[in-house]
């Protein structure tokens, strides 16, 4: 899925520096692919994308229209295997194609509309009390606290509020006794304004009977005493005056999917029961397609990349890694390709505690397969928390390890002890030549294999499919009004 995800990343990565645009007036057909029409705009929008600038291997005209037939390519085979009718491509697909279509339902009359709603419903909420920006003192009372500890906290607050009746400061009251820190940092002051029904009753019920300049007697909700200071009150500005800021809010929350979602229920009720969401959604891409081409082909382009990676994992890249007996056969064939300069050591550098377990070491591997070793160790000297030994397992060349380069390629090197394991040993086999075994080099010959399957797969796909260019409509790509 991960590598799914990269590969429709990689085939939409520039659509966001693009602009839409209407179909040309004159769109002739560059190219027919097994009997489908090829629009000029298709392959313009599909060259110009990938290669842009910041591309590092730009091709030419001529050099790109080798890769686009192969591109179609491989999706008509795709298209011939059915792989559009998987249910799982069915939903991938739609989720792609959504997240460009669902935008498009939403105009700014919706949000503008969204922004009055969301204004109203707050300001029916904060009615003729207005808002409040109100500072407090604060101390806290837990909710099992004793009648001592009660007794305590409610003495603390009435001391404070006595030193405030006697012309102390506030705000520095705030800072040395308040519990609530963040707030007694800024000399009690709260954060925000608050509304109507957004604070404990006990606190708003006596913070809207102050005026601004007075404070309260301690107030006792269930966290504890207030010493309540009124800062400042207000009615609500008008909505001409917020409009910039709720629409911020509408845009920060992604309420535009909250409206795409209403719109689309409403399509759909209007429908009748005779069109389901995916009918809806369908319609409305044909109709973005129709006036925007650019949306248009990307919109193919996640059909078709979706397709292209099915298909050529099927074809090239899972049936390449998976294919042992193909992998080996093409080692073989192709072993001289993979020769190495120098020397490799294929084994393992290991540490133990006890001398016993460098012999026991080797016994319990030398008879099994080179892929086998790591869990056969595992298994015998590591199977719990008790770490018995450490090992480092590998195909080493000059220069990996220090302790293969000391025991194995003679070299002079510093080999750092093992805290808790100071007996050192190696055991492997040293290649000369190069890898013994296809799995020595296992990613070098799996890419090249796939590359063996991929130029076959295109080229019985160039046999198979039928496909013509027309060159003079060639000539005149980029360069037509």
């Amino acid at each position: 899925m991960i590598m799914k995800r990269f590969w429709l990343l990689f085939l939409t990565f520039h659509f966001s520096l693009l602009t839409t645009l209407a179909q040309p007036k004159s769109d002739p057909v560059i190219m027919t692919i097994n009997g489908n029409p090829v629009l000029r705009s298709e392959f313009e929008y599909s060259y110009n994308k990938n290669n842009s600038e910041g591309v590092i291997d730009k091709k030419t005209i001529d050099e790109y229209v080798d890769l686009f037939i192969n591109y179609k390519l491989k999706v008509a085979a795709a298209l011939d295997a059915k792989l559009d009718t998987a249910t799982s491509f069915k939903q991938e697909f739609a989720m792609y194609r959504d997240q460009q279509v669902r935008p498009t339902l939403v105009t700014d009359a919706d949000v503008l509309k969204e922004a009055r709603d969301t204004y109203d419903r707050t300001k029916e909420q904060i009615g003729s009390k207005g808002l409040i920006y109100p500072a407090h003192i604060f101390f806290l009372l837990s909710s099992k606290a004793t009648q001592e500890e009660q007794d305590r906290v409610r003495h603390r607050a009435d001391s404070v509020y006595q030193l405030l009746k006697a012309g102390a400061d506030y705000a520095d009251l705030a800072k040395r006794f308040s519990d609530d820190k963040k707030s007694g940092a800024n000399g009690g002051v709260l954060s925000t304004w608050i509304a109507p029904n957004q604070a404990f009753k006990e606190f708003e019920d006596a913070a809207y009977a102050l005026q601004i300049g007075e404070f309260s007697q301690p107030v006792l909700s269930p966290r504890g005493y207030h010493i309540i200071l009124m800062k400042d009150r207000k009615q609500l500005e008008s909505f001409d005056s917020l409009k910039s800021s709720i629409i911020q809010r509408i845009e920060q929350q992604g309420l535009r999917e909250r409206i795409a979602d209403q719109k689309i229920q409403e399509m759909v009720k209007q429908a009748g029961g005779t069109k389901t969401k995916e009918d809806i959604m369908s319609m409305r891409t044909d109709s973005l397609s129709a006036v925007d081409s650019e949306a248009k082909y990307l919109i193919q382009e996640y059909h078709d990349g979706l397709l292209l990676y099915e298909i050529s994992n099927r074809e090239v890249w899972e049936k390449g890694a998976k294919d042992e007996a193909g992998l080996a056969a093409y080692f073989k064939e192709h072993k001289k390709d993979y020769a190495w300069s120098e020397p490799h050591y294929k084994g393992i550098a290991y540490h133990v505690k006890d001398k016993a377990d460098v012999k026991a070491v080797k016994n319990c591997v030398k008879k099994l397969p080179f892929d086998q070793w790591a869990e056969a160790l595992r298994s015998t000297f590591n199977p719990d928390s008790v770490i018995r030994i450490r090992v480092e397992k590998g195909i080493f060349k000059p220069g990996d390890h220090p302790l293969i380069d000391k025991e194995v390629f003679k070299r002079a090197a510093t080999v750092t002890p093992v805290e808790g394991y100071p007996i050192d040993a190696v055991y492997g086999k040293l290649l000369k030549k190069g890898p013994e075994d296809y799995t020595d080099v296992r990613g070098q010959v799996t890419a090249d294999y796939q590359d063996m399957l991929e130029k076959a797969w295109v080229y019985d796909l160039r046999q198979r499919y039928p496909f013509t260019v027309n060159k003079e409509v060639l000539k005149t790509v980029n360069k037509h009004q």
